[in-house]
Formats: structure tokens, sequence, C-alpha cells
């Protein structure tokens, strides 16, 4: 059997081996760390995405062993493969740096300071993107773009003030469902997620919209305004499912399971879309089985709040007085609806 050949790149002074094919930014995703670039657009379990926030740029400082000219212009690493002997800078290079500020300036444009209002806070790359590469101010003059809030379901609320086009919600919505009913209309600045005269989008795997979207266009309404995500703790359960593959994380305030999401893994990405039934009607601890807390990052916000001792009877305790503050809670939050 012949040995599988095996391309050489140097990323940012680490070297790698990876398969012919393979993107810069997979290819520094092997390496993991600092090194990986931002991706707001990509997502490796969908076919066809990348190229489009340009969040990703690197800058190829030597083609290859046969041609070792740099590339002219930055490029798209989730866009560019690798070649044998290719050397590549992201976070060494001033020039990137550079341009990943003003792409994140480019991206707030429009984008509303929702932040203390938005239940993506603590989950969104763009406000990561921002605290890393933003600046203090703004240059632009003139008035944001604004768009009504709308329901694109039963369950999906969709602010298109804070889109950023990434389109992934519209790849997902295509490759795991039978009938895509909602994609980009108009052009230009004009252009805007909606559904076809108002339509719905109903299908049983609709709710994995939500957990594409980078920002926080696509939210959950039955999670909207409940609490904030590092008030939470989430938990990696499974049951039988006949639709999907059952793996989900649970998201515990207390006793009471107030969200439902697919697993994630390092890159924020869906490792099993998961279905409508899970997501929806499946929040009680007596209908998943436990598995381990969800593993998260030091780096993010929620770690404020993690365990990583597992102890069930501890989750699921019934607390009558906590209950009790919790039904004030979304009562309270239910009027601002």
């Amino acid at each position: 059997m012949a040995e599988e050949v095996k391309l050489k790149v140097i990323i940012d002074g680490i070297p790698v081996e990876v398969a012919p094919g393979t993107t810069i930014l997979n290819a520094a995703r092997e390496i993991g760390g600092d090194i990986v670039p931002p991706a707001m657009c990509y997502y490796s379990k969908l076919e066809g995405t990348g190229g489009k926030c340009r969040t990703c740029l690197v800058k190829v400082s030597k083609g290859s062993e046969k041609d070792p000219r740099p590339m002219p212009k930055l490029v798209a690493s989730c866009r560019t493969t690798v070649m044998d002997g290719m050397e590549v800078e992201n976070i060494t290079s001033p020039d990137v740096v550079e341009a990943r500020k003003a792409i994140v300036e480019m991206l707030l444009i429009n984008h509303p300071l929702d932040c203390p209002v938005c239940d993506q806070a603590g989950e969104c790359k763009l406000q990561d993107l921002g605290f890393e590469h933003g600046s203090a101010q703004t240059r632009y003059e003139f008035d944001r773009r604004t768009f009504e809030r709308i329901d694109i379901g039963d369950k999906i609320q969709l602010h298109m003030n804070r889109c950023i086009l990434c389109y992934r919600c519209v790849f997902v919505a295509d490759q795991i469902t039978d009938k895509r009913v909602h994609g980009i209309i108009g052009r230009g600045d004009h252009s805007e997620i909606s559904t076809y005269i108002q339509n719905v989008v109903e299908n049983d795997f609709s709710g994995n919209v939500i957990d594409v979207c980078p920002v926080g266009a696509l939210t959950d309404k039955t999670f909207r305004f409940k609490n904030r995500v590092w008030f939470t703790k989430p938990v990696d359960a499974h049951r039988d499912c006949p639709t999907c593959s059952g793996k989900v994380t649970l998201w515990y305030k207390g006793p009471d399971v107030i969200r439902v999401t697919a697993r994630k893994d390092e890159f924020g990405e869906v490792e099993e879309f998961i279905c409508n039934t899970c997501r929806y009607d499946k929040k009680e601890t007596i209908d998943w089985k436990l598995e381990e807390p969800t593993p998260i990052s030091d780096q993010s916000v929620i770690a404020s709040n993690h365990y990583t001792r597992f102890n069930p009877p501890a989750v699921i305790k019934i607390d009558p007085v906590l209950q009790e503050q919790n039904l004030e809670q979304l009562a309270r939050t239910e009027k601002l609806k």
C-alpha cells in the first residue's frame, strides 16, 4: 500500500504536514492555538462555505518549494490550499493584523451595539473579534441600515440588523433539509436574509440555523431574555432519537434546562446537527442521559461559572425557592417581548 503523500507548510514559524488539498485555515487548525485565523463564514461541516467575511486573511511569504515567490496580496486562508514548502504569516504579520482590524471595522459599520441585550453575548465571534481587533471609534458617519425584527418560524426570530451575511444559515438549510425556504434577497447594501413572501421555516432541522449563526441575528425564541449564558451550566447529554444522533448540550439554570443546543467543537462548529424535537420539546432532565460537563475554553466567559467535576444529583436537585424565582423572572421577561 502506497504511503500517503504529505505536504509541509510553515505557519508563523511552526511546521505541519497535511494532506494535499488542505486549506491554510485547516492546516493552522491542526497546529491549534493562537495562530488559527478567525472564521466568521467558513464552516467545515458545510460545503461551499468560506470566502465571504475575509476575517481569515493571511500573508503567504513563500508560495512553495518549486516557486518561492510570495503571493502579491493577502489571501483568504479558508479558500487557499497549501503547497509543499509554503510559508504563511498570520499573527506574526503586521499587514495581516492591520487588514483584520479593517475587516472588523467594516463588519461593525451596520452592526448595532446590542451586546447588553443580545442573547448571543458570551458566545459571539464578532464580539471576540471586536475585542481583539476593534477600534475605540468608528469613522462611519452615515445612518446605519435598519430592519424590522421578524419571526421566520414559531421558535426562531431574525434580527437582520445584526446579520453580517455570512450565509451559514442558508447553507445549513440547503444541505441538511429537503426544502429551503429562506435565502438572500436584494443586492449590495440592501441584501438581507429573508423568506419568500414571509414564509415560515418549519422543517424538523430548522433550529440548526441558530447554532451556526456567528452573531445574534438568529435567536431561539424559547430562550430569549431568559438568562445570560455565563450564568448557566452546560452538560453533555444524549437520548435515543429516531431523527438525529440525539447528542446535545443541555444548558442548566439550577435544576431547570433552559436551552438545548447541538454540541460544538473547539472551533465553535456543530459536531452533529440535531432535530427540533431534541432542541425544543425535550427540556426535562428525565428525557436525557447525562454524560459530563461540556468542555469550555478557559478564554470563554462561560468558564467563570463552569465546573469540571460532575455531580448529577446536584444538577437535578429540586429547589422550590429557585424554581419560583425563575418563574418570576420569566414572567418579567415575557412582558418585554
